[in-house]
């Protein structure tokens, strides 16, 4: 155990009301108390409205652009491992009884998609819970996810569950918080062509990953730590989101004066120039979250054309980290997109920019939303942001977030083909 880890200055005393209240709680009875709460309870009622809309997608200014996912086939080098991961779903699949396999299973494009969320409470019961699936079934679980990721994207996603798990021991609500306190979900039939995919999500972990002929597209993505860093027990070590908080800091350290102050939005995490609403009592600062499919999201900050070139390196890292989930040949394909609308990107700034400051960042373009904001606390004890708590999220803006405009073109295209 690290006694010099800044988080463990907050940590709740044993018998505080706030984990004492909840502590042993079963899962779905903590779902029934967290409507009941007034925080939480406030946070499930500003999110019902928006719960089960009909998708359009994230937009600049309520305008949709369809021609940024005009459909093409996987280019050569640029296909998905659809051998492995169609393999690793039928294998989760005949692992279940009927039932839990019914509720695994939904269509392609379901709504059930747009049901994952970030908190600890359960809103949707979508999938399959994995803490309460045998040890087989969260392995091939986690194969599938392993099948369809670059190595360091299945690490990620790994270390996002670990250090849940981590905070439900050190806090000692193992019972909402644990390591496979997530559910899993499977859309359409595992094909090597036809549109399917897959979805895990719970408390600071949500990834969302579809793949047609080849293509991909992994986004809805919330990752999220408090703290980020594991500093005892078999895991310790583990840090997360170090690279997204270093990069940020840089590209700040390379704009000059000027640029720095035109990328600022605010100069404060709670700025009192905000406007009603800015910061939101779950989400905080970033906007790109669970629910949040259909918002208008207007880019801020500065255009990342106008910067130097060491601060458009940086961007271009920035979002290279955020894509690095997908394996090799979906990850050229996701940074060619990116590149080609360079022109179109801009950075915003929220906060301090020296190192160990808490900050929010955003860097949009039509094809990418990139987030990530330091949180005040939740399971520790702290009212305002800290370094080791933050949250990042990953959108694909103008209708691709679950694939669903490669989705659509698929079923236009054989619509047509077989009338």
């Amino acid at each position: 155990m690290s006694p010099d880890a800044e988080y463990r200055a907050y940590l709740y005393p044993r018998d505080a009301q706030r984990l004492a209240s909840i502590r042993g709680m079963a899962p779905y009875a903590y779902r029934e108390a967290a409507k009941k709460d007034a925080f939480t309870g406030e946070l499930i009622r500003g999110w019902k409205p928006l719960q089960l809309s009909e998708f359009r997608g994230i937009t600049e200014n309520g305008t949709l652009r369809p021609d940024v996912h005009a459909w093409e086939p996987a280019r050569p080098g640029e296909r998905a491992p659809l051998g492995e991961m169609v393999a690793a779903a039928r294998e989760l699949m005949h692992a279940l009884d009927g039932k839990s396999r019914g509720e695994l299973c939904h269509p392609v494009d379901a709504v059930e998609w747009q049901t994952w969320a970030n908190p600890e409470f359960l809103q949707f019961d979508t999938g399959v819970r994995l803490e309460f699936q045998p040890s087989e079934v969260r392995r091939k679980a986690l194969a599938l996810i392993e099948a369809s990721l670059s190595p360091e994207g299945f690490r990620l996603v790994r270390d996002m569950m670990r250090i849940n798990g981590f905070l439900g021991e050190v806090a000692d609500i193992r019972t909402i918080l644990n390591e496979y306190s997530y559910n899993v979900a499977l859309y359409g039939e595992p094909d090597a062509e036809a549109p399917w995919g897959w979805q895990i999500f719970g408390h600071h972990c949500a990834v969302n990953c579809l793949v047609v002929e080849g293509r991909m597209v992994v986004s809805p993505v919330f990752l999220g730590a408090e703290p980020n860093e594991i500093d005892a027990g078999p895991h310790a070590g583990t840090t997360a989101f170090t690279d997204r908080i270093r990069l940020g800091t840089d590209l700040m350290a390379a704009l000059s004066p000027e640029l720095r102050t035109a990328a600022t939005v605010y100069q404060h995490m709670v700025d009192p120039t905000m406007p009603p609403g800015r910061v939101h009592p779950g989400d905080e600062r970033h906007l790109g979250g669970a629910f949040q499919d259909n918002r208008v999201i207007p880019a801020e900050g500065v255009r990342v054309a106008e910067m130097p070139a060491a601060a458009r390196r940086a961007a271009l890292d920035i979002a290279a980290s955020f894509v690095s989930l997908l394996p090799e040949g979906p990850r050229a394909a996701r940074m060619r997109e990116i590149r080609e609308h360079l022109d179109e990107t801009w950075f915003g700034w929220i906060g301090g920019h020296e190192p160990g400051d808490v900050f929010y960042y955003r860097l949009q373009s039509p094809v990418l939303i990139a987030e990530l904001d330091h949180h005040c606390g939740v399971f520790l004890d702290y009212d305002t942001p800290k370094p080791f708590h933050v949250h990042t999220v990953l959108r694909t803006p103008h209708g691709n977030d679950y694939g669903r405009a490669y989705v659509r073109a698929w079923q236009e295209r054989h619509s047509a083909t077989s009338q």
